[in-house]
């Protein structure tokens, strides 16, 4: 499992800034000018629409103002227009609120795409220091919250901000006196809004980190269940979650205590207000000799001042919403505002490839302290097969890394036909080479769209064709649907050896003019590796091959054996010459093979035995 402190290892040194993530969030707003404008347009008709109810409702009051003076006729007229702007009004509200929901969608839909697209175009050496699930929570979850606040703005705050200008302006028509009390007094919640919300985005942000934290601790659990049983991991797993888990919820307090006293600051400064308008009115329109407003204006005034207030504790709410989606939309921004692996440079003209490599004085470290591959000296002609074999640490992955150009050299330089690898496109690159890891990859589709991932145009005829090169034609024939059956997600319905059998299928269907296998068959039995021996040599045949071995039966027959120690080579030469040798390389073939007698002549047999199969079943 990882610790804490590679979570914290991996933090961007740079964090977006609230404002700047509000900006970049405007930008894909601004995608959605049409559908914006009419929903400024239904936000402007339904303000307008409560803006005159009170006014109807006011004239109403005066209608019935005085014993015996009620009329009748005017009062049932000022209620159908009532009716009528109610419903209009809630027709526009409920328009927008629909248009506000495409948006934001809309928006969340494309941002997803980005992170996912940006995903694809990130550099490895980023990628290896993130967990997948702090990815995927940033694309999920981030993404969710993100939303949910944007849809609260475009749905609240501007629909609140126009409604406070125009009570404005009608509370001065009808008494500019207490209509400047209200002014004067309301805008402090907003004050005590801010006050609040710039200290609860921080907070958010840590909340959301802690939480990406969790979620990828989780992920990482459940996919290694087996090894946390065998062990006995079960217990310092939950005693990682549970202080996780306290972190998240420490976070989480600490945000939500902060952002829930937005509301009921802000309620209380306007209920202060809303009472004092009312007595102050009351005073105007009833007790004063010389009265300057009406009971039934009084009322319009008292429903202008909770309309103008309301937006207020609206607004004050949908900061404080706003401040998690900024912190959300921030940590997403990060992410794709990371470099993007290059990938200009010269392309390989297709067909035009050979195979020949030059490594020289190659450097390369992934952490400056610690020096890894140090002056790497090397020459490989087209067609030759090497093999690459060491101690657990000694650079073998980290060269093919190189190859690939996943990482790029520190110092020195890799040749291709007397190219530049590093003058080179990637995509380019990795079109002439066919790789296969010792983790096994497959997505949850049929055998033939799993074979057929790296050519989708491949017919029916050469993904066979590959299937049979690769030796594993017989185990699909004999599958329930045979190159139709659903494998699951990660290859669940089949064995190790299976899955690994249909990458290599993958890799032949691509014909490849530069072959590497990583380990690959270090999860296939004996018996069935033979099987793929004899496969990788029509494979190979003709192309040059890099071979990362740990069972070293399987490189005998290379050109040229590759011995590495501490990121340098100590030894090479083939098979027979190393042995002679009695150097490292020795010490290692013996430590696997005690009992060589007897595997030769087992393997003789079993040759025999696979040679006969094949002949009439024509595959695995």
């Amino acid at each position: 499992m990882r610790k804490q402190n590679k979570q914290k290892n991996a933090e961007e040194p740079q964090k977006e800034t609230q404002r700047t993530a509000a900006r970049k969030l405007l930008r894909y707003l601004g995608r959605q000018k049409v559908l914006l404008a009419l929903s400024v347009v239904c936000a402007l008709l339904s303000v307008a629409g409560n803006l005159y109810l009170p006014i109807l409702t006011g004239q109403a009051v005066d209608t019935m103002i005085g014993q015996g003076n009620v009329d009748f006729s005017a009062l049932m007229h000022l209620l159908f227009l009532l009716m009528c702007v109610i419903v209009v009004t809630a027709l526009f509200q409920w328009i927008m609120e629909m248009i506000n929901n495409w948006v934001t969608y809309r928006v969340l839909a494309r941002l997803r795409n980005d992170v996912m697209e940006k995903i694809q175009r990130l550099p490895l050496s980023y990628l290896d220091q993130r967990q997948p699930g702090d990815l995927v929570n940033r694309m999920i979850n981030d993404a969710d919250q993100m939303a949910n606040g944007l849809l609260m703005g475009l749905s609240q705050l501007f629909t609140g901000v126009m409604t406070v200008l125009a009570t404005i302006g009608m509370m001065f028509a009808l008494n500019p006196t207490m209509a400047l009390i209200v002014v004067l007094i309301t805008p402090l919640s907003l004050f005590i809004a801010a006050f609040i919300g710039s200290r609860t985005y921080h907070m958010f942000w840590k909340q959301s980190t802690e939480q990406a934290e969790q979620t990828a601790f989780a992920s990482e659990l459940l996919q290694c269940q087996r090894v946390s049983k065998t062990l006995g991991y079960q217990t310092r797993a939950a005693e990682r979650f549970d202080e996780i888990n306290a972190r998240l919820a420490k976070s989480s307090l600490q945000a939500v205590f902060y952002s829930s006293l937005t509301n009921p600051s802000t309620r209380f400064i306007n209920n202060l207000v809303y009472a004092g308008v009312g007595i102050s009115g009351a005073f105007f329109a009833i007790l004063s000799e010389n009265p300057v407003i009406t009971v039934g204006e009084l009322v319009t005034f008292l429903t202008y001042a909770n309309q103008y207030s309301r937006p207020f504790n609206d607004i004050t709410g949908v900061i404080t919403e706003m401040q998690n989606a900024l912190a959300c939309a921030a940590r997403i921004f990060t992410l794709l505002d990371q470099q993007d692996e290059i990938q200009d440079g010269k392309l390989i003209p297709q067909g035009t490839c050979r195979g020949n490599f030059v490594f020289s004085d190659v450097c390369f470290s992934y952490r400056p302290d610690r020096p890894l591959i140090t002056d790497f000296q090397l020459q490989v002609k087209a067609g030759q097969t090497i093999a690459i074999v060491g101690p657990t640490g000694c650079g073998k992955t980290t060269l093919i890394n190189l190859i690939m150009r996943f990482y790029d050299v520190q110092k020195g330089t890799i040749s291709l036909d007397g190219l530049d690898t590093a003058t080179l496109s990637r995509a380019s690159l990795r079109e002439q080479i066919g790789m296969v890891l010792q983790e096994t990859w497959l997505m949850n589709g049929s055998v033939r769209d799993n074979i057929r991932f790296g050519r989708p145009d491949a017919t029916d005829e050469e993904v066979q064709q590959a299937a049979k090169e690769a030796l594993a034609h017989g185990f699909i024939m004999r599958l329930a649907d045979g190159y139709d059956t659903v494998v699951g997600e990660g290859g669940t319905a089949l064995s190790e050896g299976q899955k690994q059998l249909l990458c290599i299928a993958r890799i032949m269907l691509t014909h490849p003019q530069i072959v590497i296998l990583d380990e690959a068959t270090s999860s296939i039995d004996t018996r069935t590796e033979m099987r793929i021996r004899r496969a990788f040599d029509r494979l190979t045949a003709g192309k040059t091959c890099f071979v990362v071995a740990h069972r070293l039966s399987t490189i005998q027959q290379a050109d040229q054996i590759i011995v590495m120690r501490n990121g340098s080579i100590i030894e090479m030469g083939t098979h027979a010459s190393l042995l002679a040798a009695h150097g490292f390389y020795e010490t290692l073939y013996q430590s696997q093979f005690l009992h060589t007698d007897q595997e030769i002549s087992e393997e003789t047999q079993e040759n025999t035995c696979v040679k006969a199969h094949e002949t009439t079943s024509g595959g695995v």
